[in-house]
């Protein structure tokens, strides 16, 4: 089971295989690329697998990674990143995507976070969480397909 692990993980959701490879974008496989449901398994930091809770995190959207300021005092547009909360203990984090997500899966979870409740919104808010909304459409369609969208 060890050697299995070390390869990849069966997604608790969908139950898909998902495999580890050193060419998807992130160190850490946080999340299915199927269905982008991911597990409560960090913590404090990206990778260090030390969460207790082990619950189901859902993806509830997407946000674009803080990146500071440029040179010129504007805003630095960051990655795309998920948007997962915790379906056992409440917990909101953010995951990079990786290079091979369902890109159609990715684009549909857009779509649905434009219809999460306010409640949800003021909790990412307070949680210091950017939900993308229909004014981020084209930049998030630039970093999925390149310029020419």
């Amino acid at each position: 089971m060890k050697e299995k692990k070390k390869f990849g993980f069966q997604c608790e959701h969908c139950d898909c295989w998902v495999s580890k490879d050193q060419f998807i974008g992130t160190h850490h496989r946080n999340h299915c690329p199927f269905c982008l449901w991911s597990k409560h398994v960090d913590w404090q930091s990206s990778g260090d697998r030390r969460a207790n809770c082990r619950g189901a995190m859902e993806p509830l959207g997407l946000t674009f990674k803080k990146e500071g300021v440029d040179k010129y005092g504007r805003p630095k547009q960051g990655e795309l990143m998920l948007i997962h909360r915790c379906q056992k203990c409440e917990d909101f984090s953010i995951n990079r995507l990786a290079a091979d997500d369902q890109t159609q899966k990715v684009l549909a979870l857009f779509e649905s976070s434009q219809n999460l409740s306010q409640e949800i919104k003021d909790k990412l808010k307070a949680n210091k969480i950017e939900l993308l909304s229909r004014k981020d459409e084209k930049e998030m369609n630039n970093q999925l397909f390149g310029k020419k969208v």
